[in-house]
């Protein structure tokens, strides 16, 4: 039962921000986006395995404290590798699609618990699945051609766009090879989409480089990134926390968690739908806000008779319109940032978002009306903070910060 304990469910979270922080960097820089994933995913079954032996607590905890490390880079790197290649009016639909393997992942490692009943088992089995990951389909994965780009690995990333291009019907035509945002922009030639822009040259060229540090070093970015933190800890809070204050509600507890799980998958669907119709921007602050809406409308209602009813269907709402705002801030920090850093930054969003699921069990605590009422303020406030992002529909992927410098000239 140790697993329930408040103590390592903070440490685990704690660990878990590190480590998207580590692996975001590494990302970005020497290992890039699959060699990343590959490590992320051979630790987890490595230390997932150790920890089925633990032969007392203490080694359990610091297995699993190893295991929420490396377990830290699995969504970022996924995510990024997944979306980077895609244009701008096909991303947004990808990336909410990926958050269904998200949820189905839960649901099968619920089928998983079933059969293997005694956590030793249910360790090995729960870990399996990445070593076979690795070995059956990470080596038909490519990494991305961005990050071939930025280390300056032109020829690499000409070829993989060519075989992309192959197998979607298309034609990349000879002599023609990738080069960076910021060039074509010294060059001054246009292009209706910077996504991977064409010029006549085939030599490799040097990396380039960034890091946090240079996420803070420039105005513009360091801005987005306070907003992006900010915006991700307010969303991370009211995420978990509508799901924890379960136990506040005095109903049905596995009916209030089933009903909250049901309500993130149309979640997706619908977020997917507006997300190219309105907006990344638009869809943050009206998420937010609807979440906000009704999670102030259950503060306000009591947990006697028909009262305590409509209290858990403003906690389902709330946590429904949450769901969205929480994938797709994914999509949104990803555009946010040029590639040499995307990763960095995406990881340190996400560790905004682990300081705010720890924050939780000490708002549901306060118990009575007051953690929907925390909850409806971290929505409202959100939703404004949001105001000041930039919209990023239908806008290119920069690589670099001069290329994004220039892009908002």
């Amino acid at each position: 039962m140790f697993l329930l304990q408040p103590s390592w469910s903070t440490a685990n979270f704690n660990i878990l921000s590190l480590g998207a922080g580590v692996f975001g960097h590494l990302s970005d820089s020497s290992l890039g986006r699959k060699g990343s994933l590959k490590v992320v995913c051979s630790l987890n079954a490595i230390f997932g395995c150790l920890t089925a032996f633990s032969p007392n607590y203490w080694t359990y905890v610091f297995l699993r404290l190893l295991t929420g490390f490396s377990n830290g880079g699995v969504g970022l790197c996924a995510f990024v590798l997944a979306t980077e290649p895609i244009g701008h009016s096909k991303r947004g639909m990808a990336g909410m699609s990926t958050f269904y393997f998200f949820s189905g992942g839960i649901a099968i490692l619920s089928g998983i618990a079933y059969i293997f009943q005694t956590w030793r088992a249910l360790y090995i089995a729960a870990s399996i699945p990445s070593l076979l990951y690795i070995i059956l389909l990470l080596p038909f994965v490519s990494e991305s051609p961005r990050w071939y780009l930025v280390r300056g690995r032109i020829n690499e990333a000409t070829a993989l766009m060519s075989t992309i291009a192959y197998f979607n019907g298309k034609h990349l035509p000879d002599g023609v090879v990738l080069s960076l945002d910021e060039e074509v922009s010294n060059s001054n030639k246009s292009t209706s989409d910077l996504e991977y822009n064409l010029i006549n040259y085939v030599e490799n060229k040097d990396a380039q480089v960034g890091s946090i540090v240079d996420v803070i070093r420039y105005s513009v970015t360091r801005i987005r990134l306070f907003l992006a933190i900010t915006i991700n800890f307010l969303t991370s809070v009211v995420y978990f926390g509508i799901s924890l204050n379960v136990t506040n509600l005095e109903t049905n507890l596995y009916m209030s968690v089933l009903l909250n799980a049901v309500a993130e998958m149309p979640a997706f669907a619908i977020t997917a739908v507006l997300l190219d119709r309105f907006g990344r921007k638009p869809l943050t602050i009206g998420t937010m806000w609807f979440s906000g809406f009704f999670c102030l409308m259950g503060s306000l209602m009591s947990n006697v008779g028909v009262w305590k009813v409509i209290k858990m269907v403003c906690g389902v709402l709330g946590i429904f319109g949450m769901a969205g705002t929480y994938n797709l801030l994914y999509i949104y920090t990803t555009e946010l940032f040029p590639t040499v850093v995307r990763n960095a930054a995406l990881g340190s969003t996400m560790q905004a978002a682990r300081m705010g699921a720890i924050s939780v069990p000490f708002v549901v605590v306060l118990g009575g009306w007051l953690p929907f009422g925390v909850f409806a303020a971290c929505g409202l406030i959100g939703g404004m903070f949001a105001f000041y992002l930039p919209e990023t529909l239908n806008m290119p992927l920069y690589d670099t910060f001069k290329g994004l410098m220039a892009g908002l000239a």
